[in-house]
């Protein structure tokens, strides 16, 4: 089996009570079988806390009103883990911020930025990031798996991650490279021409693609995003506070209208000349989308899909801080960039309804 970590994966640790915004707070957290079995054969002091703070039917923790996890007590630390270690924790309290994608032969762990720690760790970074790999004993099969179609796709990941991280060339161009490999990939798998895949990207790679996309570049003007920003409200209502800055947002960059967006998006992309971390901030986040989700079109065949999917998070946590900085007359702090960056990851990222339901709305 061969696994793949992002280079600053080992780096991470968990703030436990000092972080600013608990991972055991604001979702439910559903146990696995075999920590549910577990926990029915707890005896001793600490039985009746687990009796009354697990719901047994369901499979989940108990939540205060507030939505805290019964066992988060006032210090915002886990009681369990207090009294019963570290091996007590169930699948997803143990795993977390850790995301793992599978595929045959292939397991790919990437860290969650839904977790401020993560999100910071990949805010502060300048420098490009780098994937690691390495094998280790053991293999599943899976039905219905295409290799060669998985092998492909790595290449044109990796090509993309290489394009966007080519800071000689302005972000809206890396970008639109990236979309316009994965739009002609699309085209040659729905003609069922998988083999001419890798032409394409090679294509991409080239000085004349570069080229091309920055003159089409200079010439678009890409209009007010209001109605793709408007799927968010489509989306499962994780957290209560999300919509309120859903609703600032939309007033601050919309409401006055077209002309009055693009000038705030001129003035916006001005200071970020002044910022260039901001594009780095972009890049790091668009790397980060595309390797956690692009691979996974090997199930769906869905590569422009996937591609897209990557972009207009990236892009829509650009408009959250674009409204934020307007609020706080044009200034952006780096703290106010992670908060929005995990925010909007807690919301996407950990709902599977979110994420099919984007994904199905991106592709209309």
């Amino acid at each position: 089996m061969i696994y793949t970590i992002p280079d600053y994966y080992k780096e991470f640790y968990c703030a436990a009570d000092k972080c600013e915004d608990t991972c055991c707070a604001g979702w439910q957290i559903v146990i696995d079988k075999k920590s549910l079995k577990k926990y029915r054969g707890v005896r001793g002091k600490f039985m009746p806390k687990m009796r009354t703070s697990v719901c047994w039917l369901k499979g989940t923790f108990r939540q205060d009103k507030e939505k805290r996890c019964a066992f988060l007590n006032e210090k915002n630390l886990c009681e369990m883990y207090v009294a019963l270690g570290e091996k007590s924790l169930c699948k997803t309290c143990r795993r977390y911020p850790r995301h793992v994608e599978e595929f045959e032969g292939v397991r790919e762990i990437s860290l969650s930025i839904s977790c401020p720690v993560v999100a910071r760790m990949l805010m502060e970074r300048k420098s490009p990031v780098t994937f690691l790999s390495y094998e280790r004993e053991g293999e599943e099969e899976y039905e219905d798996f295409d290799p060669f179609f998985f092998s492909i796709l790595e290449d044109a990941r990796e090509a993309m991650i290489k394009i966007l991280q080519n800071r000689t060339l302005p972000i809206r161009t890396r970008t639109l490279l990236v979309l316009g490999m994965a739009h002609d990939m699309q085209g040659r798998i729905n003609r069922q021409e998988l083999f001419s895949c890798s032409e394409v990207i090679e294509k991409y790679r080239g000085d004349r693609a570069k080229a091309y996309v920055e003159n089409y570049a200079e010439k678009i003007n890409i209009p007010m995003p209001e109605k793709l920003f408007d799927q968010l409200y489509r989306l499962e209502l994780l957290q209560e506070n999300w919509e309120l800055l859903l609703h600032e947002t939309e007033a601050i960059l919309y409401a006055k209208g077209e002309k009055a967006y693009q000038k705030i998006k001129e003035e916006f992309r001005d200071w970020m000349k002044e910022h260039s971390e901001i594009e780095i901030h972009l890049e790091q986040l668009l790397v980060y989308f595309l390797f956690t989700y692009f691979p996974g079109a090997v199930y769906d065949g869905e590569v422009f899909a996937k591609a897209q999917m990557a972009v207009y998070c990236s892009f829509m946590i650009r408009e959250l801080w674009m409204a934020r900085w307007v609020k706080n007359e044009k200034t952006l702090e780096l703290d106010e960039i992670i908060d929005l960056v995990y925010r909007f990851s807690r919301e996407v990222e950990h709902s599977d309804v979110n994420l099919m339901r984007l994904e199905k709305i991106i592709k209309l």
